[in-house]
């Protein structure tokens, strides 16, 4: 071997040694458990079916998220639905499907385009299968106030002040 692949080699050994001394470190003096992902689900099989099914027949992916990681490049619109229905309940969601200007339920500082549509032409099953499906989506109590936080801000631009 080469002195100059002595030393490349040597380098590497230092890196990833470095590296698994430090991740050592940090498992063995981390004071925090990691408490897992904060989103989850109550619905059923087939209601998580059908509510997927709406979500992408509206086109909802548009402007909102859903069980996914976010792009730090890519900016959505609308707020994340990741745990919306731990803020709102099933009847208030059909309230707000059902209404010919959901603006006048919830007021949206988005531009026109980005603004939820009225889904008051869908019938009275899919509202209803719809709004049952957001209200399912919850989020652990822990994690809850910063999903309150973040809704606030995007819907209205100004700081959250619980």
């Amino acid at each position: 071997m080469k002195r100059g692949e002595k030393a490349v080699l040597l380098l590497m050994t230092l890196m990833v040694g470095g590296v698994m001394f430090r991740n050592w470190w940090v498992n063995d003096h981390q004071t925090e458990k990691d408490r897992g992902i904060p989103f989850y689900t109550t619905a059923s099989p087939e209601l998580t079916r059908q509510g997927a099914d709406l979500y992408r027949q509206q086109q909802c992916r548009q402007c909102h998220s859903l069980w996914s990681v976010r792009n730090m490049m890519e900016s959505i619109p609308a707020p994340a639905l990741d745990g919306i229905g731990s803020l709102r309940s099933e009847e208030w969601f059909y309230q707000y499907f059902s209404a010919p200007n959901p603006q006048a339920i919830l007021p949206s500082r988005l531009k026109a385009e980005y603004r939820m549509p009225s889904y008051a032409a869908l019938s009275e099953d899919n509202r209803q299968a719809l709004a049952r499906y957001m209200a399912s989506l919850k989020v652990q109590d822990w994690y809850l106030q910063e999903t309150r936080k973040a809704e606030y801000e995007k819907l209205t631009g100004k700081d959250y002040h619980p």
